[in-house]
């Protein structure tokens, strides 16, 4: 391999990025950015990667979720508030049911670029560039605004400012502190089906914290507050590049602008710019694995994936989401447990049950099943099981909000019900019902077995 600097990607074909039409705007944009303070720190970065690497020994589990892509007019309180409220109640669903410790990852902070099938979009016969998420144009179908804007990653980073010193303030201040669960509370949760179960697993956790401050005579004041991290896909590699830094008393370089970037399968090429990238970070890295990547060609692509952005075995340092839908999932996912075990090292395996479900309605609405979704989490831990493997995590999108835009759940929506809150620029969410009653559903799966 070549020596790998922060910006060795720009040799290497750099997928899916817009077309910037001011080269000198660009470069101006970036140095200001690069100049900036980071949004993370390399210590934040090292204990989550420990974390991870607990996760993929079956000690602790990991919760990402949140938007598919971020949009800068919901940066605000109430916003931010409902995605923090919707991982906690999720996350406590998931320690009660697992016995495990959970670590919370918010699709947030950053998540502000996509991908997309087409680098333009024709609408009525125009045709003008697709919208790559906020950070790059804006969704409105005219030329001013779908042309790629290279200050808008200024923008996009400011609003990461933002929405980071909120969240670390409301935990400092005790938001997520379990001797006040009615802090986490939605007012819209108490119309779930399912609302009366969540409140006996919070009362049961209360009545075990009390029981034991009693016994001791000391209050845990140790779980007054929890961790919270971020990630992103590292999709824009200007943007991502120009928040890579070295840090006093580490080697190595970090990507400061998340704690936990992660790579598409559209952009995972092995000589492509974003593996490229990725492989001279130090923070903790995921890998989106799909079912465009045949069973057959599984082993070599995952070999020599392994050997480019893992050669050192460092734990917690890689990990493989996959994401092949409710009936693709027992084909593919027993090739990729064994590549990986071939190669001698060892990975976290997370699910995505999202991605590989998506559909569209008779009117040509993008959505997903809720049973779909419920299916590939149960076949995935099943799978895991059989092949003696580790399910150590799940990755959502969703949403603290009450959308309609995945169909199913308690409430049985349907096709419908999509047209009265359906409010995604990109991709449909679980809301924050379906959200809560899939945690659960998949605690009571991945519950320890009974003596």
């Amino acid at each position: 391999m070549t020596e790998w600097t922060s910006d060795s990607w720009r040799a290497r074909p750099a997928r899916h990025q817009p077309e910037y039409p001011d080269e000198a705007a660009l470069s101006e944009a970036t140095m200001e950015l690069a100049a900036m303070p980071p949004l993370v720190t390399s210590w934040e970065i090292e204990a989550l990667k420990q974390q991870l690497a607990d996760a993929a020994a079956g000690r602790r589990f990991l919760l990402q979720g949140g938007d598919c892509a971020e949009s800068f007019a919901e940066c605000t309180s109430s916003v931010i508030i409902n995605k923090l409220k919707i991982l906690l109640q999720m996350s406590l669903v998931l320690v009660h049911g697992t016995h495990r410790r959970v670590i919370r990852v918010g699709r947030f902070a950053g998540q502000y670029a996509k991908p997309r099938s087409e680098p333009l979009e024709t609408r009525d016969g125009q045709q003008l560039p697709s919208y790559y998420g906020d950070i790059v144009n804006r969704p409105a179908f005219d030329d001013r605004s779908r042309r790629p804007d290279p200050w808008r990653m200024l923008r996009g980073y400011e609003r990461s400012a933002l929405t980071l010193n909120f969240i670390r303030s409301l935990i400092d201040g005790g938001f997520a502190d379990l001797h006040h669960p009615e802090y986490w509370e939605l007012d819209f949760v108490e119309h779930s089906p399912r609302s009366a179960e969540f409140h006996g697993i919070v009362e049961s956790i209360g009545e075990s914290l009390r029981f034991m401050e009693t016994l001791s005579g000391i209050s845990v004041s140790d779980i007054s507050r929890v961790d919270f991290y971020t990630s992103h896909e590292g999709l824009l590699l200007p943007y991502e590049s120009a928040l890579t830094r070295r840090v006093p008393r580490r080697d190595g370089w970090y990507n400061l602008s998340t704690h936990f970037p992660w790579i598409g399968m559209r952009t995972a090429g092995l000589d492509d710019a974003h593996v490229e990238f990725f492989r001279g970070i130090r923070n903790p890295i995921a890998i989106k694995i799909g079912p465009a990547l045949a069973p057959k060609d599984i082993p070599d692509f995952v070999g020599r994936l392994v050997d480019t952005l893992h050669p050192d075995d460092e734990p917690g340092r890689l990990t493989f989401i996959h994401r092949y839908g409710a009936e693709r999932i027992a084909e593919h996912l027993p090739s990729l447990i064994e590549a990986v075990r071939a190669t001698g090292r060892t990975v976290l395996f997370v699910c995505d049950p999202m991605h590989g479900n998506t559909r569209k309605t008779d009117a040509g609405i993008k959505t997903r099943r809720f049973d779909d979704i419920l299916k590939e989490l149960e076949s995935a831990i099943d799978i895991h099981a059989s092949c003696q493997s580790t399910l150590g995590g799940v990755h959502f999108e969703l949403t603290g909000e009450n959308v309609t835009e995945c169909t199913g759940g308690a409430r049985g929506l349907t096709d419908d019900d999509l047209r009265d809150g359906y409010r995604s620029l990109v991709d449909p969410r679980l809301n924050y019902e379906q959200a809560l009653e899939m945690a659960m559903l998949i605690a009571r799966r991945l519950a320890p077995a009974k003596d």
